[in-house]
């Protein structure tokens, strides 16, 4: 892959003969068309494409959040990468025949911001998760206008739904009222926090399954 600047041909977008242009990062690149093979792949190559696959699409949907709050947003790695990559190694696994995600090593946002303290989940009325946690504002570089990220995933009907300002840290309490789809569903979630600037992130906390009332 090659980078330029005002070359012969201009900054451009899409294929061009043997060639495919792109911004990448805030650069112009170029990289050759893949050749073409008639070989039929390995079976380990094609788990390793479902395993990809598999975690693609369920990240997709809180694109969002992880290219907000996940890792960092400078070195040749994005954060959507960043988060593929962990969550490849980490939080899928395959039971036969598909790749299932490990909810409880899933992390939707991970950083150095001190993250949620003895935090609970309930659901105490209908289309609704109540989350409360304890104020450590002042515990390192926490501050009380951090603001809370929710994000919940229903397993069964394959829905989500995310918030990043449900609450500030000091409130200590947050209310999410759900589309009314999710009544009696059970649904796994994460928090974690977001400065207020939005330059520094928590790393998630997983708060497991829950019955939406």
């Amino acid at each position: 892959m090659g980078t330029y600047n005002k070359g012969i041909l201009g900054p451009f977008s899409g294929k061009v003969g043997t060639v495919v242009g792109a911004n990448w990062r805030g650069k112009d690149v170029m990289r050759s068309l893949p050749k073409k093979t008639d070989r039929t792949p390995t079976d380990t190559q094609l788990l390793q494409r479902e395993k990809f696959t598999a975690v693609s699409n369920f990240l997709t949907p809180i694109s969002p959040v992880i290219s907000k709050c996940f890792g960092s947003g400078s070195g040749e790695l994005t954060r959507r990468n960043q988060a593929m990559s962990y969550h490849m190694k980490e939080a899928v696994t395959y039971v036969d025949p598909d790749f299932e995600i490990d909810f409880a090593k899933v992390m939707v946002a991970k950083g150095d911001l001190p993250g949620v303290q003895n935090p609970a989940v309930s659901s105490p009325n209908p289309n609704t998760l109540k989350y409360d946690w304890d104020d450590n504002s002042g515990q390192g570089s926490a501050k009380a206008t951090d603001t809370l990220v929710v994000v919940v995933f229903a397993p069964a009907t394959g829905l989500y739904y995310y918030t990043l300002n449900a609450a500030a840290r000091v409130s200590k309490v947050a209310v999410i009222t759900l589309p009314t789809f999710f009544a009696g569903v059970e649904v796994q979630s994460w928090i974690s926090f977001v400065a207020e600037d939005g330059k520094s992130y928590a790393t998630s906390v997983y708060m497991g399954a829950i019955v939406v009332s």
